[in-house]
């Protein structure tokens, strides 16, 4: 009985044109959609005989097309017709035909349709294991949408199972030849539990006439499931399973199972530092075949330190296949995930290992991240993640043993800024301004044991003394004309003294001004003569951004010594006031890179006159 030129209950021209644009992410996953059929052919077969082969078969085709073939369950005529004529079916039908269930990975009608991404015309040929009586039927799909369907003389040699037999359209060849195939088949087939295997050719140019071969694509078993001769041969199994599958040598693994799903698998710890953000790709296997290996949403955001391979029964992928859908389900291994996850890290914290070690200085941002959603481990972390301060890399705990509380900026500037007057005073300074580390502060101030509070003005001002008031008046017109030089800059010098003295300037964003001395410390009543002097002098002082020169540097006294009308001048002052930028890490913007220029070019050219005006001469003696 034939059927020729019945038509497809839908345009398969624009289902095609949605599967390959707006579906899949390329027409790589033809192949696994076809693998797809062929394991859920057999595992309905395996239903009706438990001892059926398990067979999946790949090779070439008349030059440059494919064959698959499986020993699955295979399909009747009016299963065909049932299956194949239309797209969208039911559940009940998916029922009666066996397919759909949960033990089954897909929908074989969009599986069978995806190979028109890379062919015009797709031949089934297929012989039913529930009927062998039955004839072999051929059912021939074309790309403008209509299909033939054909009985054909049963043959006693016709085996039972299905053989899809696909032509490359113009421009996807490259897609349908045996190195693509191994590779995609390796790639999303090597661990289905049947016989996958391709059929190979020897190239060999002195012996043209050897007979191709059969590789085997599958394994025996999940690589993190199988059985080895001790634990260091596990870990040289997954650590090569990882580079081959990931691109690196893991510097721990992690075994994983969530049961209520059916997961288990394995988290790689990455060998390298990943930024927070750039991680959370994953590996996914759904009942055995590769869902993908970006898998988002699987772990939490703070765990961008590994990468995982798992497998699962229970999780449901989206319609792509390619990202697992959000459901209950997921919600459950995601938590169970976290959970485990959280574990590793903390008995590894626990162990003062080298591993330990090397996993707090690789992943120390991702340890900050987790700390932030968990005490236990941010108690841990405080005791071993390294930190930068003004006396070296020590671990919170380490400082507060050796100051009784942890003082910390919570920006690198400011750290760069005070740091060298901070060190110079014995004052030990945690730097706090990097990712999660305020946060991560201010967190572990809440932990009983612990003390730790900002840097505040106050504790600059401690080192920050005051000049004697005549000294002041001394330099009232330099540090007001400074003043106007930098005005464009909004910024304000103000002249204090402190240590160390090779430091000539820094900057302070001091919006409480409490670095300026009081009228206490000016006068002890209204009477004195300098009181209104300071108060002048105070009120001035407007900006909370403020270059501090200081006063025990001798460049700094050579440079308030000069005429405060002269380019020579103007020219230290800017040179200060960026030589302080660049000292706490800021970078120049257009402005003052303009200033570093005008003041170079004006030292420059009084060089070249012979320190006319008594420019260097006064700067130098």
């Amino acid at each position: 009985m034939d059927e020729t030129g019945s038509a497809f209950q839908v345009d398969l021209r624009g289902v095609v044109d949605l599967l390959a644009r707006h579906l899949y992410s390329g027409p790589n996953v033809y192949l696994r959609e076809l693998l797809q059929n062929g394991v859920d052919a057999i595992t309905a077969r395996r239903q009706i005989s438990s001892d059926a082969p398990d067979q999946i078969r790949i090779r070439a085709w008349q030059g440059n097309g494919l064959e698959i073939s499986d020993s699955g369950i295979g399909l009747t005529s009016s299963e065909a017709r049932e299956l194949l004529a239309t797209v969208g079916r039911s559940s009940k039908r998916d029922l009666d035909l066996g397919v759909g269930r949960g033990e089954f990975l897909g929908q074989f009608g969009i599986g069978l349709l995806s190979a028109f991404m890379v062919a015009d015309t797709i031949e089934l040929i297929s012989r039913s294991a529930r009927d062998l009586e039955a004839p072999t039927v051929r059912w021939t799909g074309h790309d403008d949408g209509h299909y033939d369907l054909a009985e054909l003389d049963r043959q006693p040699d016709d085996p039972v199972g299905s053989i899809v037999r696909i032509k490359p359209r113009v421009g996807m060849e490259h897609w349908l030849t045996i190195p693509m195939a191994v590779t995609l088949a390796t790639d999303f087939g090597s661990l289905l539990p049947v016989d996958l295997a391709i059929e190979v050719p020897l190239d060999d140019p002195d012996m043209p006439d050897l007979p191709a071969v059969w590789r085997r694509i599958s394994e025996p078993e999940l690589p993190w499931l199988a059985t080895y001769p001790h634990a260091l041969a596990r870990r040289q199994a997954l650590s090569a399973f990882c580079e081959r599958t990931m691109g690196f040598t893991p510097m721990a693994v992690v075994d994983l199972a969530v049961p209520v799903t059916g997961l288990t698998g394995v988290a790689f710890v990455i060998p390298d530092a990943v930024p927070p953000g750039s991680g959370g790709f994953h590996r996914v296997y759904l009942k055995q075949m590769l869902l993908g290996n970006r898998v988002t949403g699987l772990v939490p955001e703070w765990a961008f330190f590994v990468r995982c391979a798992i497998n699962a029964s229970g999780l449901t992928p989206t319609a792509s296949r390619e990202q697992l859908f959000s459901d209950d389900a997921l919600l459950a291994t995601q938590e169970a995930l976290a959970v485990q996850l959280r574990n590793w890290v903390i008995d590894t914290l626990q162990a003062d290992s080298q591993l330990a070690k090397e996993f707090v200085h690789t992943h120390h941002l991702a340890l900050r991240s987790l700390a932030l959603t968990d005490d236990a481990v941010l108690d841990l972390a405080a005791e071993v993640l390294p930190f930068e301060t003004t006396d070296g890399i020590h671990t919170l705990r380490e400082v507060l043993d050796a100051s009784g509380e942890v003082v910390y900026s919570d920006s690198v500037e400011e750290f760069r800024r005070v740091g060298p007057v901070a060190r110079s005073q014995g004052f030990m300074l945690v730097n706090a301004g990097y990712v999660y580390d305020s946060d991560f502060m201010a967190k572990l101030a809440k932990r009983p044991g612990w003390s730790l509070r900002p840097l505040s003005v106050q504790d600059i001002a401690q080192v920050l003394q005051p000049v004697e008031p005549m000294r002041e008046l001394e330099v009232m017109d330099q540090l007001e004309q400074a003043s106007r030089i930098l005005e464009d800059m909004a910024i304000k010098p103000v002249l204090r003294s402190y240590e160390p003295d090779v430091l000539p300037a820094m900057i302070l964003d001091d919006s409480n001004q409490a670095h300026r001395p009081s009228q206490d410390e000016g006068g002890d009543d209204d009477d004195d003569v300098w009181a209104d002097v300071l108060d002048e002098f105070a009120e001035e002082q407007s900006t909370s951004r403020e270059l501090i020169l200081n006063d025990a540097n001798q460049t700094v006294q050579r440079l308030l010594a000069l005429p405060a009308d002269q380019d020579y001048f103007r020219a230290g002052v800017q040179s200060m006031y960026v030589s302080a930028l660049l000292l706490a890490g800021e970078p120049l913007r257009a402005a003052e890179a303009r200033l570093m220029n005008d003041s170079l070019a004006t030292f420059l050219r009084l060089g070249q006159s012979g320190s006319s005006g008594g420019g260097f001469g006064a700067l130098d003696s």
